[in-house]
């Protein structure tokens, strides 16, 4: 899929306005790819307030990047070769913006004075997305689907937490994801009040809560979706826990709407959980923002600020965790609409008995 890359940096060259800086040097290279379509693990761009930009990589990416629609320079330091473009030269340096979150401070001590630390101006830009992008999670998030509607049947006492994990990698590779956008967590019985556990040689049993939290990547862009399922009849204490998670999971898809604060999105599910008695319980935030990356801008919780816009991919995901006993969790990606939330995955939130 072509996405137009100098309409995001024109984009970006407008947010720059705001800033006293006169280019933004990009080092991530999550925003590198964003900005250009470049994939790689060594690149940067340099974006000027007018809109024009030069990528740098190295040998090893070269090829790719040089069909691009932009000047391309080739570096193996390209943060320095952007910044110096004669040997000794200092010109341009001062009044440069850089990505403060992801440059290390050794790098900026030696890049030279007058870099100028922002925020994350990359990442704001990337949580409106556009119709393509959202095509892409829609499909990551069918994928999810459909490994997980493959893979439940065969969830029994028995398997293991890293069984069922590596099941549902594979399925969701034999359906044509890129990879899984996250590490997948298998959590059974206990292993449930711990929210990311990672899967052990634990067996499932009979009488056990489990939550699986997996995902697809597809095309670079990523899927995030939580199931809690049990394995034979509830107690009535995970029938109850499981409950109370689903009306918080529910309030929160209906808080999601353009405007809304991050703050007050998080309440609307949080003060349900609290209001059962379990606010200690639930310890994380209910949701973050899912595209390039599995974790982006915007992030709900009870600190957050901002508000959402439309066509924002979030994802809903309260959980409560007893300790010693297990945990539930549900969670969706979804997509801010003017018209409310489009859910993108369509796995039953009904508590599944295996």
């Amino acid at each position: 899929m072509t996405f137009d890359y100098a309409a995001r940096r024109a984009r970006l060259a407008e947010s720059l306005a705001g800033h006293e800086v006169h280019a933004l040097l990009v080092t991530s290279p999550v925003n590198v790819r964003y900005l250009t379509g470049l994939a790689s693990s060594n690149a940067a761009v340099l974006v000027g307030a007018d809109g024009g930009a030069v990528l740098a990589t190295d040998n090893r990416y070269i090829g790719a990047a040089r069909a691009l629609d932009l000047p391309v320079v080739e570096a193996a330091d390209v943060a320095a070769r952007l910044l110096t473009p004669s040997p000794g030269a200092q010109e341009g340096t001062r009044g440069v913006g850089i990505e403060a979150g992801c440059m290390s401070v050794a790098t900026y001590l030696r890049l030279g004075e007058g870099l100028v630390p922002l925020g994350p101006v990359v990442e704001r830009l990337r949580a409106v997305k556009d119709e393509q992008e959202l095509d892409l999670i829609r499909t990551a998030c069918a994928l999810t689907d459909q490994a997980f509607a493959d893979v439940a049947p065969r969830i029994a006492p028995g398997m293991t937490e890293r069984e069922l994990a590596r099941l549902l990698e594979q399925r969701m590779a034999e359906l044509g994801a890129d990879k899984p956008a996250f590490d997948t967590i298998v959590a059974a019985g206990e292993n449930g009040a711990v929210p990311h556990h990672s899967p052990t040689g634990r067996e499932l049993r009979a009488g056990d809560l489990v939550t699986i939290d997996f995902g697809a990547r597809y095309q670079g862009y990523h899927a995030d979706m939580t199931r809690t399922v049990s394995l034979g009849p509830p107690a009535a204490w995970q029938r109850e826990l499981y409950d109370l998670v689903a009306e918080a999971q529910r309030a929160g898809r209906h808080a999601l709407t353009p405007g809304a604060g991050a703050r007050e999105v998080d309440s609307a599910a949080r003060s349900i959980v609290a209001l059962a008695g379990h606010g200690e319980h639930f310890r994380h935030g209910l949701g973050h923002g899912v595209g390039l990356e599995i974790h982006e801008e915007p992030f709900l919780g009870p600190s957050r600020t901002g508000r959402l816009e439309d066509r924002v991919p979030i994802t809903v995901e309260p959980g409560v965790y007893l300790p010693d006993r297990g945990g539930v969790r549900i969670e969706d990606t979804l997509v801010t609409r003017e018209g409310g939330p489009e859910l993108f995955t369509k796995t039953t939130k009904e508590l599944l008995v295996l």
